[in-house]
């Protein structure tokens, strides 16, 4: 069963792969650069600020960045547990794949990163924003997905991998977002 499974994600994964055009790889490396996220949710951040104060935008700040050091350190020690070959580094799978970046990364992809950080950061904001800025909550998750995606096109995860890493993403995001209803020393003073 576990062997289906991982025949269909690789045969899923090169069907994916293999839709990219060189015209379009470059929006794809664009959505990957973690840059993308930063920027965004800097974005975020200051729509935080419009109606919070600055020391309640600070304290996002630094629960947003243990936030994602927590996500980002728990997917590497996944990663390190499970030794799932990126596609990039499977030999079945390299020479009839499409490897877009510069270099593959890491042996091991199961999860993804990427995916697991932008869905926290997605789920945790769409929970902060419920309420004054409803209208992000697609445009979040788009881009979420995007990025995720993005992973597969570029050649460095397979569709599970992105799933995985989506489906930590969201639970990561949502027992934040219930930490930081949860304390006061969160909330605006």
């Amino acid at each position: 069963m576990i062997d289906d499974i991982i025949t269909y994600d690789k045969t899923l994964f090169v069907y994916l792969n293999n839709l990219g055009s060189e015209s379009f790889d470059f929006i794809w490396i664009i959505l990957s650069n973690k840059l993308i996220n930063i920027f965004l949710y800097l974005g975020a951040i200051v729509l935080f600020f419009r109606n919070n104060n600055f020391k309640s935008t600070a304290k996002l700040v630094l629960f947003i960045s243990i936030m994602v050091l927590f996500t980002d350190q728990t997917t590497n020690l996944f990663k390190d547990g499970f030794s799932r070959l990126r596609p990039c580094h499977d030999p079945f799978v390299s020479d009839i794949s499409r490897l877009v970046k510069e270099s593959c990364g890491a042996l091991y992809g199961f999860f993804s990163a990427h995916a697991s950080n932008s869905f926290s950061l997605a789920i945790f904001f769409i929970g902060i924003f419920k309420k004054t800025y409803r209208y992000l909550t697609p445009v979040l998750l788009t881009i979420a997905f995007l990025i995720g995606y993005s992973r597969i096109y570029l050649g460095v995860h397979y569709p599970l991998d992105v799933i995985s890493g989506s489906i930590y993403g969201v639970f990561t995001g949502y027992i934040f977002y219930i930490l930081w209803k949860r304390f006061p020393v969160f909330l605006k003073n």
